[in-house]
């Protein structure tokens, strides 16, 4: 009966994907678009070199390998075209790496393609400085794109631009995957805050600038000049309109729909001379980007004139129906010219060569990625083989000048949504408490991408020169108020103000994404901080660190004056700059900022719907207050803020990452509990071990190794119990997607907490005896078992945890609670 029920439950997890039908395509909806003239000397070159080249060699060029992955001497032997640092990757592996590290890598990288017999062509480096060199230990970290979109100002970010990149190019690289001119259209998605606004008129507004700051005025002498560095508009198309917000989906739009919406940008992009564009992971009405011919080659290379390369995103190639990472024919056709390959690219190399003496791949495809590729590289000075060291016009990483931009930027991004009584600006002769979980963490307030990909595993300490909001509270007050500091909003000496920083901890794709826009039930500990202070009598100034409009119903009712600083990176003292009035009491700076985005009156008011019909937001585009503009916000309803799953709803406790409230921990003897953040961690005494792994898209899955040498644990736990009461009532069953890569030689628990040692478990031993090796499957458990062996379902603090003393190899994507599961669930239970 047992193995019946799993290979029941292995089938049921199989759901055939279908394509939705696509109208004719007419490729005059979109904007024709006139690329700035080409050089006839740059493309005589191009053509000479391209006629030397072997086919090797040109294979070779249509490679970028991460620097993890290919040493100098495989870009020497293999001729790579390109490589990349991703989010978390540094010279040697050394976090703490310095700029002369990261330049005398890429002087390497360089020697090594020139260092080739017959044609030898300078490799291209490319990096994700998507708000400052955010790589970089000691650089200027800018406020994100969303908090640029609401300053409303294009010289602004044309300089912001500048700026990164002559830091990019005081490292030695000479390309920066950004600007994101992606529209946002459902707040769910995790990159929500790379788009400038929901509004495509603010988003064309900026590309054109942004390009123009990073590479310099098309046509001019300063074009790709000594501080300056390529630029990427992305990701071609519709990344930001996908169903339901979730990350790499399906955008279902009609074409005239993704041209007006998601390509106008583009558009503008191209007409200021943007080097390169990469493909987004998305797909539009069922069909992959990377394999999308149409909108890469005809719209794309041929309405729009692009005449740059085309380079693909981390892996995506292998998304493509029929293809692998290492192996995608129908991508090469489709128009990409640049392959992002970062772990497997050796094998691509072997591929697309036999691809290609096959006859599968005409070698005038080749040869038109490969002259695009020299065409840039021709553009950005890179065939005169001057290493990168020679190229350094200054030493500009982290300056005081940066740094003075910065703190600009974020004081004119922020938007005041409540002021009651204009209790903003502040005294600085006030006593001040400062709390919040995000008051004094430069990671938080930076956000994703911030030295790691998902902004996490930092420390203030990693962010030298930068400075924290309490630091820059505390600064702005020095010699006439005084502040006091509390996470929990306890304090020894009541103040007159409480400023309170609360908000979203640190995410970057895939991980981002939520399910709803509900605050209070992600970060309740915020919710409670606001209500002592209110209950107090206290005055309460909020300040909210977010990477996307959030429903904080709750917060502002209990706020006296509410900020939305969004995530304003390195320069806290930006903040500052506007909580405070000047030393002789006057308004040293006025609110500028305006929401880019509508902001959401209800907790699943996450799209942008782009009519008439929309329900209207709590404040719309546009909205925000000006410094001395008293508001009256009435008593807001707080429906959902601590409500409990109902009886219909799927509960998430991991979908490519931990889903709030639930925490990914494990542990071992050592210490029991232990959180899980990065790429890789180890319990104290080296018992489990828990990695990120790619199943479908980056690091979407987590492999668990026990190495037999004791007890250890994993565990999904929440910091609030939580009342799953009503999924028992609905017959609903635990429900885990795993992979299974070796058995267990001894016992293993699956079990749900209730405040150890309240809980229960449930022997899995003998189903991972007979489940496949090596094959995904969903691994379901009745509900009702664990409340037969004497856990409160009202009170659960850790939704599931997995332990043995054995050894045990195993992967997982997602963890849920399905309504009415609990009758195909493989182990099931009565009541």
């Amino acid at each position: 009966m047992l193995r019946t029920s799993l290979l029941l439950a292995i089938l049921a997890s199989v759901c055939p994907a279908s394509a939705l039908s696509q109208a004719t395509p007419d490729v005059n909806v979109w904007p024709a678009v006139r690329p700035p003239a080409a050089n006839p000397s740059i493309e005589q070159r191009v053509e000479t070199l391209l006629s030397q080249m072997t086919l090797e060699q040109k294979v070779g060029q249509m490679i970028q390998a991460e620097i993890k992955s290919a040493s100098p001497a495989d870009v020497r032997k293999y001729q790579l075209g390109s490589v990349l640092n991703g989010g978390g990757s540094f010279p040697q592996g050394n976090k703490q790496a310095s700029v002369q590290d990261w330049l005398a890598l890429a002087d390497a990288y360089h020697a090594a393609s020139t260092a080739v017999a017959g044609v030898s062509i300078p490799v291209l480096w490319g990096t994700d400085a998507v708000h400052g060199h955010n790589n970089v230990r000691g650089a200027v970290l800018y406020p994100h794109n969303i908090g640029l979109g609401a300053t409303g100002d294009a010289d602004l970010v044309s300089a912001i631009a500048a700026a990164t990149a002559s830091e990019v190019k005081a490292t030695g690289i000479d390309w920066v995957f950004a600007p994101t001119i992606a529209v946002a259209s459902d707040f769910r998605w995790g990159r929500t805050y790379e788009s400038y606004s929901e509004d495509p008129a603010r988003i064309r507004a900026f590309a054109a600038p942004f390009v123009s700051g990073m590479q310099g005025k098309a046509g001019s002498a300063d074009f790709l000049g000594p501080t300056r560095t390529l630029a990427t508009a992305k990701h071609f198309i519709g990344d930001g309109g996908t169903a339901g917000g979730v990350d790499q989906g399906d955008t279902q739009l009609s074409e005239a729909e993704l041209a007006n919406v998601h390509g106008l940008a583009y558009a503008d992009a191209i007409a200021a001379g943007v080097q390169t564009v990469m493909v987004s992971f998305s797909s539009w009405n069922g069909k992959k980007m990377h394999g999308h011919r149409y909108l890469l080659t005809d719209v794309l290379k041929g309405r729009m004139g692009f005449d740059g390369l085309v380079v693909s995103d981390w892996n995506g190639i292998g998304q493509v129906s029929g293809c692998a990472n290492a192996d995608c024919v129908p991508a090469v056709l489709a128009g990409i010219d640049l392959f992002m390959v970062p772990e497997e690219w050796k094998a691509f190399h072997g591929n697309l060569l036999a691809a290609v003496k096959r006859g599968d791949v005409p070698m005038a495809r080749i040869d038109d990625a490969v002259r695009r590729i020299l065409r840039v590289k021709a553009r950005a000075g890179l065939l005169d083989s001057v290493k990168p060291s020679a190229r350094v016009a200054e030493a500009s990483v982290g300056s005081e000048a940066h740094r003075a931009l910065a703190r600009r930027a974020v004081r004119e991004s922020l938007v005041l949504l409540k002021n009651q009584g204009n209790l903003l600006p502040l005294s600085k002769t006030a006593k001040v408490l400062v709390a919040g979980a995000g008051a004094d963490d430069i990671s938080r307030q930076s956000g994703g991408w911030s030295l790691t990909w998902q902004g996490t595993e930092n420390t203030n300490a990693d962010f030298p020169g930068a400075t924290s909001l309490l630091a820059g509270i505390t600064a702005a007050v020095k010699g006439q108020g005084q502040v006091e500091y509390s996470v929990d909003g306890s304090y020894r000496s009541r103040p007159d103000v409480a400023v309170v920083v609360i908000g979203e901890t640190p995410y970057a794709e895939g991980q981002g994404d939520r399910r709803d826009l509900n605050q209070a039930l992600a970060q309740p500990a915020d919710l409670a901080v606001l209500k002592k202070l209110k209950s107090d009598g206290i005055p309460v100034v909020t300040v909210l660190l977010t990477g996307r409009p959030l429903w904080v119903n709750p917060e502002l009712n209990r706020s006296d004056a509410f900020v939305v600083a969004w995530l304003p990176g390195t320069e806290g003292s930006g903040v500052a700059d506007m909580l405070f009035r000047s030393n002789d009491g006057s308004v040293a700076y006025s609110f500028k900022g305006r929401l880019p985005f509508r902001w959401p009156a209800e907790p699943m008011q996450a799209q942008v719907i782009r009519t008439a019909s929309a329900p209207a937001p709590l404040f719309p585009v546009g909205y925000g207050l000006d410094t001395g503009s008293a508001s009256t916000v009435l008593a807001l309803p707080e429906f959902g803020a601590a409500d409990k799953p109902s009886a219909l709803s799927e509960v998430v406790l991991f979908e490519r990452g931990p889903v709030a409230p639930w925490r990914l921990s494990l542990g071992d003897k050592g210490g029991w509990s232990q959180p899980v953040s990065g790429g890789m961690t180890q319990s104290a005494n080296g018992t489990v071990t828990v990695t990120s792994f790619d199943r479908k898209i980056q690091e979407d899955s987590r492999r668990v190794v026990w190495n037999g040498s004791g007890i250890g644990q994993v565990f999904l736990q929440a910091a609030q119990k939580q009342d799953l009461s009503a999924m028992k009532a609905a017959q609903g069953a635990l429900v885990i997607d795993m992979l299974l890569e070796s058995r267990p030689n001894k016992p293993v628990e699956l079990r749900i907490d209730c405040g150890y040692p309240c809980g229960a478990k449930a022997n899995i031993s003998e189903v991972l005896k007979i489940a496949p090796l090596n094959t995904w499957f969903s691994l379901s458990l009745d509900l009702q078992c664990f409340e037969n062996a004497g856990a409160d379902l009202s009170k659960v603090d850790s939704g599931m945890l997995i332990a043995t003393g054995g050894k045990l190899s195993l992967g997982i994507t997602g963890v849920r609670m399905v309504p009415g599961a609990a009758e195909k669930a493989v182990i099931r239970c009565k009541g």
